[in-house]
């Protein structure tokens, strides 16, 4: 079977699967994954995403909006600005 074809196969149920293993490191019955299959499912998960979400809801998208990383609304990009450490 190809992998067009496993990808197709891929219901809402399975990717949450996946996606719960991926982030636990094991599958439902607790076997761990191996680095191989954590890779092959990180796969899925983004083939999955990239047919069947818009965009900005895919695993590891990042906006380019105002505020985001490098883009802090700052006058100059290199401008200093104070920090500020907390007593505990």
């Amino acid at each position: 079977m190809d992998i067009k074809k496993l990808i197709a196969m891929i219901d809402p149920d399975i990717y949450e699967s996946l996606k719960q293993a991926i982030e636990i490191g094991k599958w439902k019955n607790g076997t761990a994954l191996t680095s191989e299959q954590k890779e092959l499912c990180m796969q899925a998960v983004i083939a999955y995403d990239i047919k069947h979400k818009p965009e900005h809801e895919r695993i590891g998208y990042v906006s380019s909006v105002a505020n985001s990383c490098g883009k802090l609304g700052l006058s100059e990009p290199t401008e200093l600005r104070p920090l500020k450490l907390l007593d505990y």
